[in-house]
């Protein structure tokens, strides 16, 4: 069984992408969350992994004596069984059948309970799962539901928008971002909302897809987070999961032939960044990352960005997170979009 540093959490690197794009743009590495021995351990879902908890722990007077139940497509999932496991907590997650191998075996090897739902019955399925476990057994269990936590949306108004407004110094326009539960792009837009900080976000074109962490809702019958607060938001879109895989495969040749640069990293120094970003030579980034760009590119292509703009987007966790997925099964030899417009070497 392994627990969580909690003090590892926040103050993550943000890099400076080299790519031939109209606005600075720059990528928040939360990865580097709870790092690990291969500072592939975190993602963006550490952070309210540790705010639940916390929350939890303040509130509940029974907090460890109850089953600790989640939902996950696994990122959550992983930081709520290491998190669990510090505080001495049983944790029990719902995920799908599909989750990659490497987020089923972090939540295993945290020492929680994994239960797995056919991802056929789609995505609200693993939250009726956990909602059915609670009815039944309402004494067993502590559901700290992301879908619904206010610690969720406000841990990112709390660390993650200040350090973003930080660390690009005040000059931060735009930030874009995919929904999941919705707590990133509604904690940084509250936040930054008031020194013009326009938020765009986007959410899977499909309800079968496979930009894990993302949640299609806008079609009928689809649960909607209550965590998700259209307000927040400037406009939300849909991106697909092949574009999405794309951009993934792209920036991953991009970048073996034109390295980031490193912005502000904070507690990280810039050597041991660089030294830690690749995998194998290469920057691997998950589907929903590939996801931010192409909506970058298509906020450039409709002339909502240009050159005077700084837009930031997350990398939410990294690509040897989904070793059964081959990121560049549905990668095309040509550009992904007129905002990278290198053709990929």
């Amino acid at each position: 069984m392994s627990g969580a540093n909690p003090s590892a959490v926040g103050e993550t690197p943000l890099l400076e992408l080299d790519v031939d794009a109209p606005p600075t743009l720059y990528a928040k590495v939360e990865w580097f969350n709870q790092p690990t021995a291969s500072h592939g351990g975190g993602s963006v879902k550490t952070r309210i992994g540790k705010s639940m908890l916390d929350a939890a722990r303040a509130t509940a007077s029974d907090f460890g004596e109850r089953t600790l139940l989640e939902a996950s497509s696994g990122n959550t999932g992983t930081a709520v069984a290491r998190f669990g496991a510090t505080h001495g907590c049983d944790v029990e997650i719902v995920l799908p059948e599909d989750a990659g191998d490497g987020k089923i075996e972090a939540i295993e090897d945290a020492g929680a309970t994994t239960t797995f739902v056919d991802p056929d019955r789609g995505y609200d399925a693993f939250v009726e799962t956990c909602r059915s476990k609670v009815r039944d057994a309402p004494e067993e269990y502590h559901y700290l539901n992301q879908y619904e936590n206010p610690a969720n949306p406000g841990v990112h108004a709390g660390t993650t928008a200040v350090e973003l407004w930080n660390q690009t110094d005040g000059a931060m326009t735009h930030f874009v971002a995919g929904a999941g539960t919705g707590g990133t792009l509604v904690g940084v837009g509250r936040a930054l909302a008031d020194r013009g900080v326009d938020v765009y976000g986007f959410e899977p074109a499909t309800p079968d897809h496979d930009i894990a962490g993302l949640k299609h809702m806008h079609s009928t019958g689809h649960y909607v987070p209550g965590t998700y607060d259209a307000a927040a938001v400037e406009t939300q879109s849909f991106v697909s999961t092949d574009v999405a895989y794309r951009y993934v495969e792209w920036l991953r040749r991009r970048d073996a032939a034109r390295p980031v640069r490193i912005a502000d990293s904070g507690q990280w120094t810039e050597s041991f960044v660089r030294d830690h970003l690749r995998v194998d030579g290469d920057l691997l980034v998950g589907p929903s990352s590939g996801a931010c760009l192409a909506m970058v590119d298509r906020l450039t292509a409709m002339g909502v960005l240009d050159g005077d703009d700084v837009v930031v987007v997350p990398f939410p966790d990294r690509g040897d997170r989904y070793p059964n997925r081959d990121l560049s099964a549905t990668a095309s030899p040509e550009r992904p979009g007129p905002l990278l417009r290198s053709d990929p070497a």
